[in-house]
This record gives C-alpha cells, structure tokens and sequence, in this order.
C-alpha cells in the first residue's frame, strides 16, 4: 500500500505530443473494426495483471457503461475457469496475456495460433496495438500515481459538460 499516495506529474498537461499520440492509436484501434466490448475485455485484463488501480476503475466504469455484465467482469481474474467469454473472447484474453508478459511469454505460437483461429491479420495487429497501449497507459498511471477513483465514463462527462 502506498501512504499519502499524490499523483506525480499529469501526462496530458505535462507531456501533450505524448498524449496526443497515444490518443490517436486509441482512436486507431476504436476505428479497427474490433467489437468495444471485446477492447474493453483486453483493457481490464492487463490493467488487472500490471496492478493498474486506475485503469481498472477506469475500465470497468467503461464496460458497465457499454453494458457489460457485472459477472463478466468479476470473473475476469480467472477467466479460464467460466464459461463466460466467447471463444473469440478466450483467444483473446489469452493473447492479452502473452503480450502483457512479453517478456516471460515471447508471444508463444500455440497462443498466436489461437488467436488466428479467430481473428484476422487486420484484428491481431490492431489487438496487440490495442494491448501495447494498455500497457502504456498502465505504466503512466502507475509510475505518476494517478489517483484511481475519480474517473467518470464518457457518458457522465457529457452529462456534466466536461470533455473525455
């Protein structure tokens, strides 16, 4: 646990180019024709295995706002053990993890094999986009201690006038 934990530094007011790229491949990624619930999935899954606090509070706000089941996402953690996910979810999932732990995993065949069964070319490449830059975010949020908690989804943003 971290006593008196204050955020660091703000990325987007402090680094905007970097924020500004970063968006832009989320934007990629959102326009890859990649279903949102399934993005959302991938999200949680490696913000869960890097210990991202506020990308998970982030995330799971997101997918309850898109609909997604509170079952779904309680079970994330152990998600080989329900039948809860599609198998495109599954093999997905799997790849989340490979890339997450690209340096443990070297992104195994068996694993990159599943996937394909499943996806195309096109969607394995914007998956691992989609993955490279959760990982990012989960590496910013934790090393400037962004302050899980005070995220709202896009959805209450607008509700209340404020930009995403």
């Amino acid at each position: 646990m971290i006593d008196d934990m204050e955020q660091r530094w703000d990325f987007a007011q402090d680094f905007p180019k970097g924020m500004k790229a970063l968006l832009d491949l989320e934007q990629a990624v959102a326009e890859s024709g990649i279903e949102p619930s399934l993005l959302h999935l991938v999200k949680m899954r490696a913000s869960i295995l890097n210990g991202c606090a506020y990308c998970i509070d982030m995330h799971t706000k997101d997918a309850r706002a898109a609909g997604e089941t509170e079952q779904r996402l309680y079970e994330l953690a152990a998600w080989r053990e329900t039948s809860f996910y599609s198998e495109r979810e599954r093999a997905a999932l799997a790849w989340t993890e490979a890339i997450t732990r690209i340096a443990e995993t070297h992104a195994p065949d068996d694993v990159y094999e599943g996937a394909r069964k499943h996806f195309s070319r096109h969607e394995i490449a914007a998956l691992t986009a989609a993955i490279a830059a959760i990982n990012t975010w989960n590496r910013l949020a934790i090393a400037s201690r962004t302050t899980p908690g005070t995220y709202r989804p896009a959805a209450d943003n607008a509700a209340v006038g404020a930009t995403a």
